[in-house]
C-alpha cells in the first residue's frame, strides 16, 4: 500500500477524533493547551493501537479469505465510510454535556472513535500494508488533528463538525473502490 493511501485513511479515520475535538473544544470556557494535548494523546494512542488489534485479527483470518480479500476491504471501508457519513447528519448534545477533560470521559470518546479503525486494520492486513508504519501514520495524524480541533473548537464551534465527517467517509469509501478497481485491473 503506497505512502499516500495510508496518509489518506489516517485522515479518513482521524475525521471522528477531529470532530468531537471540535464539539469539546467548544465546551471549554478557556483554552488550555493541556486540555488539547491531553485530548490529542487519548485520540492519537486509541487511533494508534486499535488497528493494531484488527491486524492481528486479519492476519488469522488472511488464510480463509484472501480469495476475496479486496472485496472484504471495499465492504470494510465502504461501512466505516457510510456510518461517518450518516452520523454526520446526527447532532448529539450529549457530548456537550460531559466534562471532556475527565479521563473517564476521554477514554469513553476515544474508544468510541476508534472502533472504526479496528475494522480498517483488518484491512491493512489483507493488503499487507506494513503496520508499524500504518499506525505512526494514523497515530500522529489523529494527535494532530485532534489538537487542532480542539483550538478550532474554542473558536468556531459546531460549524464544521458535520462537514468533516462527511469528507472522511468519503475518503474511506473511495479508498475501498480504488482497492477494488487496482486489484479486478492486476
Amino acid at each position: 500500500m503506497k505512502l499516500l493511501t495510508i496518509l489518506l485513511i489516517a485522515v479518513g479515520l482521524a475525521m471522528d477524533a477531529f470532530a468531537v475535538s471540535v464539539v469539546t473544544g467548544s465546551v471549554y470556557k478557556e483554552f488550555k493547551v493541556r486540555h488539547a494535548l491531553r485530548m490529542a494523546l487519548f485520540f492519537g494512542g486509541f487511533q494508534a493501537v486499535m488497528p493494531i488489534i484488527g491486524f492481528l485479527a486479519g492476519l488469522s483470518l488472511k488464510d480463509y479469505i484472501e480469495a476475496y480479500d479486496h472485496w472484504i476491504a471495499l465492504a470494510l471501508l465502504s461501512f466505516v465510510g457510510g456510518k461517518m457519513i450518516y452520523e454526520s447528519f446526527k447532532i448529539d448534545a450529549v457530548e456537550r454535556n460531559r466534562d471532556p477533560s475527565n479521563p473517564l470521559v476521554l477514554l469513553a470518546l476515544s474508544f468510541a472513535t476508534s472502533i472504526d479503525a479496528l475494522a480498517v486494520g483488518i484491512t491493512l492486513s489483507l493488503l499487507k500494508t506494513p503496520i508499524l508504519l500504518a499506525v505512526t501514520i494514523i497515530g500522529l495524524v489523529t494527535f494532530g488533528l485532534s489538537y487542532t480541533g480542539v483550538a478550532i473548537g474554542k473558536r468556531f464551534g459546531h460549524f464544521f463538525e458535520s462537514k468533516v465527517e462527511i469528507v472522511g467517509g468519503i475518503i474511506l469509501i473511495a479508498i475501498g473502490i480504488k482497492i477494488v478497481v487496482e486489484h479486478l485491473t492486476a
